[in-house]
């Protein structure tokens, strides 16, 4: 179930809400709130916003703070072997040059 699903249901339910009730609330049919609450519901955050306030909750965000670098990765690339790093560098290096070999070619077209 997607995470804003589960959000919408478990409100809904901590409310002790029906989803008939909760639809009355948002002035939306039943069948609106079966929607959210079905896995892989994508709602904006407007609407799940809405929804969870009418059950008495509030959406919080929290966005965790960036470091810049991805630790996981490097420890990745260092539990290869030396030849296989390398490998992997010339064909990042090789995809490069194919795509700015491409992007002349589209500048080059649209001049």
């Amino acid at each position: 179930m997607s995470r804003a699903a589960a959000m919408v249901r478990e409100a809904r339910q901590v409310a002790g809400l029906t989803q008939a009730e909760l639809a009355a609330r948002l002035g939306i049919g039943q069948s609106a709130i079966a929607k959210l609450e079905r896995d892989g519901s994508n709602p904006t955050v407007e609407t799940l916003d809405r929804t969870l306030r009418a059950t008495g909750h509030r959406l919080q965000m929290i966005a965790p703070a960036w470091g810049g670098i991805d630790e996981g990765l490097i420890r990745q690339a260092l539990e290869r072997a030396p030849a296989e790093r390398i490998k992997s560098v010339e064909r990042m290096h090789h995809e490069m040059r194919r795509l700015q070999t491409a992007a002349a070619r589209s500048r080059d077209r649209a001049a």
